[in-house]
């Protein structure tokens, strides 16, 4: 009986009643030009047709795509169901929504070749809205984008787009799975970790497109805005990740929290958030703008009359 050698990536796909998604998601795994990978798909109690919708895959896929089923946990827990379960040497994140441009493992592979002192790798991405129209391409800040820079993670002065990050098993294993406790950013808090530890990758080419929809975790600042508190009360003291650093973090979750209330036609929220960024940090050295100039930006001019 011929046995199938462990593939050097695991693809690691969390899904939640995502049966509508999983197909593109899928699809973009099998049209990696790196062909070593195997899917460990956990669906975490959902309760529309996702099994019916997959069922085709599995049985093209065979040994190469691995299903799990279990009670839900949320995506921290379906996340790690499937870390426990696999034992590539790499492990490449990709939500249900995401989508993957054929590139992307290898891209990511061959940087983490070329920087063996790299825990993780991530690349840039294009948003995309619930229809895959583009809504605008992330490419990061070059200041900040790699090396030692897990208190710029912190500071949130640079992003990791999940669909984007890939990490060596044995950094995973160094610090621990995903956080249960970090609901909706334990993905930025595992990069965080591992960041602390090792330097960072980065590929500057779009390798993925990320989903921006109106029932996806970003688009909920309130449920964002609580995640992101929790995530900088846990790493307060942490090398790098002193007083000055909290306050920055902090002014940019309101800032963020200000310009998403914005978005979502609530002025008063915007402007009370918009204030308490400026209170904290009232000057911000990556984009030198005066306190009234990032006031106007986030709630607008007034209109009088």
């Amino acid at each position: 009986m011929k046995v199938r050698k462990m593939a050097k990536v695991d693809v690691i796909i969390p899904a939640f009643n995502a049966a509508h998604y999983l197909p593109f998601a899928i699809e973009s795994v099998m049209s990696q030009t790196f062909e070593d990978w195997q899917i460990w798909l956990v669906d975490d109690g959902s309760t529309d047709n996702t099994e019916e919708v997959i069922a085709p895959f599995l049985l093209r896929l065979g040994s190469k795509m691995k299903y799990i089923k279990q009670e839900n946990q949320g995506q921290p827990g379906a996340r790690n169901t499937a870390v426990r379960a696999s034992v590539g040497e790499f492990v490449a994140l990709l939500d249900a929504d995401d989508v993957w441009l054929p590139c992307r493992l290898a891209e990511s592979l061959k940087i983490l070749a070329e920087r063996p002192e790299a825990g993780l790798a991530y690349g840039a991405v294009t948003n995309i809205d619930a229809e895959g129209r583009p809504a605008g391409t992330f490419w990061g800040n070059p200041k900040y984008s790699e090396g030692h820079i897990a208190p710029h993670i912190y500071m949130r002065k640079v992003e990791l787009p999940c669909p984007s990050v890939t990490f060596r098993r044995r950094c995973i294993d160094e610090v621990g799975a995903f956080d249960p406790a970090m609901k909706t950013i334990e993905d930025r808090d595992l990069c965080l970790r591992i960041a602390l530890r090792h330097e960072v990758a980065f590929i500057p080419k779009v390798i993925a497109y990320y989903r921006v929809s109106a029932g996806s975790m970003s688009s909920d600042p309130d449920r964002v805005t609580r995640a992101q508190l929790a995530f900088i009360r846990k790493h307060y003291g942490e090398q790098g990740c002193g007083l000055r650093e909290r306050q920055i973090s902090l002014a940019r979750v309101y800032k963020q929290r200000a310009e998403a209330l914005k978005r979502q036609r609530r002025p008063w929220a915007a402007l009370m958030s918009s204030l308490r960024a400026v209170a904290l940090y009232p000057l911000d050295i990556d984009n030198p703008r005066t306190a009234g100039s990032l006031l106007l930006n986030l709630i607008g001019r007034p209109r009088f009359g």
